[in-house]
């Protein structure tokens, strides 16, 4: 079966995006708005589409991701995108995403990695340190959740930049985009790079960061490595101090993390990710690893009984498919709703959720290992677009394995039962 085969044409220019073949054999996606009649039943399953590797690799369109997201829009079944990408606005990467898939997406249909984070009510009004990304874009995404006193490397460099001499040659670039620091940094007066005797260290006085959110994959990984780990060796999260409870035999962790140092959140777990080179390349996980490794050597680390206390969220981990699973029930019912569905507010719980991904680690582990708290079956669709390597064994084991995104809507459909269930 080939899904464009069964869209009906509509005669508008094609998006410059797409490839040489879909110009020539795909018709343009018609939003559903315009079709006043039901389907003659409610589809229950949905999708959940990974992006980079399955959609799109490097930014550019995969052949066929445009032909199996309008089939799955042209018979109303539910999809969301669900990335451990990320470092730009909801909005600003789904404009992006829908012009270069020539298809009508909103965000109420887009979970990034970092999105989740918006519900970090408890930090929104307490300063936080906001890490990766390019300039300052992931700051500009945080203050939109609503986080008022968002804090990146930059600004705490730019204001002593003495602190990681190595990274002088980039001091002209992040001055660009540097902000003055909410408090001044707390530097002894022994110090020779004091500029004048200073108080006693206190949150009250200086900079005190509560919780630091890696929100996507850093740039300059000394500067935030060494940010990240002057703020869990200090005293209440002040820069500049040293807790006197570390390595403290008496205490729990041996004193480590012990002392109201700030929070630390991970966005994303990926070890790997697919890039326009070849082979795929490291992304957050590996800065995360790099940081646990550094940890490990300052403190002691598991043989010493020490532990980095963290929480990693992203795709696999429970709380991302719990957020995705909300995501996209309230998109279905809102779907099928404007499509005049009757019923729509006593919605049956989804049967099946397809989740279509590239990385057996993330995207395959995830769906395999997940348990919904409304019964939903998670299935795992493996597309040989990305991170895996055709021929070789996936760490996790889908429940199966696809060409592409488009034979991964084919498969599903068809196990669904869907195969002939709207007719245009």
């Amino acid at each position: 079966m080939v899904l464009a085969a069964r869209l009906r044409p509509v005669v508008r220019p094609v998006c410059s995006c797409c490839t040489a073949a879909s110009r020539h054999s795909l018709p343009r996606y018609v939003p559903a708005r315009r079709f006043i009649h039901a389907p003659p039943r409610t589809p229950d399953f949905a999708f959940a589409f990974d992006i980079d590797g399955v959609l799109v690799r490097a930014s550019t369109p995969l052949p066929r991701a445009h032909a199996a997201l309008s089939y799955l829009q042209r018979r109303r079944i539910p999809f969301i995108l669900l990335t451990n990408g990320g470092g730009k606005g909801e909005r600003e990467r789904v404009a992006e995403l829908s012009r270069k898939l020539d298809v009508l997406l909103d965000t109420g249909m887009f979970v990034q990695s970092h999105t989740p984070f918006a519900e970090l009510d408890e930090y929104k009004d307490e300063p936080v340190l906001i890490v990766g990304g390019e300039g300052d874009n992931c700051r500009r995404v945080a203050e939109g959740y609503g986080f008022t006193t968002a804090i990146t490397p930059a600004d705490i460099f730019v204001a002593a930049p003495h602190m990681w001499p190595f990274s002088t040659p980039f001091l002209d670039y992040y001055r660009a985009f540097a902000r003055p620091l909410p408090k001044p940094l707390y530097i002894p007066p022994t110090s020779s790079s004091s500029p004048s005797p200073s108080q006693p260290p206190s949150r009250e006085t200086h900079l005190s960061l509560t919780a630091m959110l890696v929100f996507n994959d850093p740039r300059d990984w000394g500067l935030d490595l060494h940010v990240l780990l002057d703020a869990l060796l200090s005293h209440a999260g002040i820069l500049g101090t040293f807790s006197p409870r570390n390595n403290d035999a008496a205490l729990p962790n041996r004193g480590y993390q012990q002392d109201a140092q700030p929070a630390l959140f991970f966005s994303n777990p990926d070890l790997w990710w697919a890039a326009a080179w070849h082979l795929p390349r490291l992304g957050q996980g590996g800065f995360r690893e790099a940081l646990e490794g550094v940890w490990a050597a300052a403190t002691g680390g598991e043989k010493a009984g020490v532990s980095l206390h963290k929480k990693v969220w992203g795709k696999p981990w429970r709380e991302t498919y719990l957020f995705a699973e909300k995501r996209l029930a309230a998109h279905r019912a809102m779907l099928l709703g404007q499509q005049g569905v009757a019923g729509v507010r006593n919605l049956a719980p989804l049967r099946k959720v397809y989740m279509v991904g590239d990385n057996p680690e993330s995207d395959i582990r995830g769906a395999n290992m997940y348990e919904s708290p409304h019964g939903t079956e998670w299935r795992s669709l493996l597309v040989k677009t990305g991170v895996y390597q055709d021929g070789t064994t996936p760490s996790y084991t889908p429940t199966t394995i696809v060409e592409d995104v488009e034979a991964a809507v084919q498969w599903a459909v068809k196990d669904a039962g869907w195969e002939d269930g709207v007719s245009d």
